[in-house]
């Protein structure tokens, strides 16, 4: 699975403005409610839920809020840096600034996992994080998420 299918331009946040999880995870929710026509309260109880069975801040600086949700007929994501990290309660205790947010259909199973595993492994790359949180134009942070991953030689 590849970003360009998780990941529209329009849902690439570039400054988002947040000073708590929740904050981030509202604005987060409000986006999301834009681009899948869902109501952005669902979204975000959604997502509250979640956070209840554990953070998804993975560390350094990464969080990957996620959630399922009956409504959907395919995977969405959106990408939020904040130009001000802010507390995620991240399993390093670190701050966090930048966020990628995934729903996924209840059926997806199988596609909501590889998903995730592909958001982990991009946002895993040190010199990636280091170019997204360099980088404050929308189209330049879609640019970077989006570039297909190549196969390493054999």
């Amino acid at each position: 699975m590849e970003m360009f299918e998780l990941l529209a331009q329009s849902g690439v946040v570039a400054n988002l403005k947040a000073s708590s999880k929740k904050q981030a995870l509202q604005e987060l929710s409000q986006q999301a409610a834009a681009l899948t026509g869902l109501h952005e309260r669902v979204i975000f109880d959604v997502l509250l839920q979640r956070e209840k069975l554990g953070t998804t801040g993975i560390g350094r600086g990464i969080a990957i809020p996620h959630g399922k949700m009956q409504e959907l007929e395919r995977l969405h994501g959106i990408f939020a840096r904040l130009p001000k990290p802010i507390e995620f309660d991240a399993i390093d205790e670190q701050p966090v600034d930048l966020i990628f947010l995934l729903l996924a259909p209840e059926s997806a199973g199988a596609d909501h996992l590889k998903a995730l595993a592909r958001i982990s492994r991009l946002l895993r790359d040190d010199n990636v994080c280091a170019k997204l949180r360099g980088a404050d134009d929308p189209e330049a942070l879609f640019a970077l998420l989006t570039v297909p991953t190549v196969a390493p030689a054999a």
